[in-house]
């Protein structure tokens, strides 16, 4: 009995959507989940280095929403199938955390390089696919209906994601890596 896993429909370029219609696996609609996708697993990733309960638990929860807005995407609004979607208490949690994080590492003095503690390092690679994906919808957004919603949700989503990972650097004592214009050039030797 052959695997579940594959179902060789996908070798000719095209996939399904939810609704059984089969577009390009690089048309703007696939583009646009495929790149929450990506943000998910790297979220996934940055979990594994954890160990904060309340950050485990807004990581795990924006993963699980990335599913509903992946959902709403593989669905055509013509379809006549009501997807899994985000709601206006999702965009509103998603704000409450950003404040809440926000409040403990405290105000900005400079533009943050990327990194820090491993989940700081994994959640700005995140933030930045998620960025990615947004700019993925809204070029979907220009050719087809797209809910508004769904775009402020993944939005706050990269917001959300640059405030967890300075919260990551926070909770190790790891403080923000901040842009340093005039950063001497190292001594290096290479044995």
């Amino acid at each position: 009995m052959p695997s579940n896993i594959y179902t060789r429909s996908g070798d000719s370029g095209t996939t399904s959507l939810s609704d059984g219609t089969r577009i390009p696996k690089d048309g703007p609609r696939v583009m646009a989940y495929g790149e929450i996708d990506e943000a998910n697993s790297w979220i996934g990733v940055a979990r594994s280095f954890v160990s904060d309960g309340v950050l485990d638990s807004i990581l795990e929860l924006l993963q699980h929403r990335f599913y509903n807005c992946s959902s709403q995407l593989a669905t055509p609004p013509t379809s006549g199938v009501t997807p899994t979607s985000v709601s206006q208490p999702d965009v509103d949690f998603l704000e409450l955390s950003i404040d809440m994080l926000d409040e403990k590492t405290g105000k900005l003095t400079g533009f943050i390089v990327p990194g820090g503690t491993r989940a700081a390092g994994f959640l700005h690679v995140a933030r930045t696919v998620c960025r990615r994906a947004e700019r993925r919808i809204w070029a979907l957004a220009r050719t087809e209906e797209v809910d508004a919603l769904l775009v402020k949700f993944i939005n706050r989503s990269s917001d959300l994601l640059f405030c967890t990972a300075r919260y990551a650097n926070f909770i190790e004592a790891s403080g923000d890596v901040l842009w340093d214009k005039d950063l001497p050039i190292p001594s290096i030797e290479i044995d």
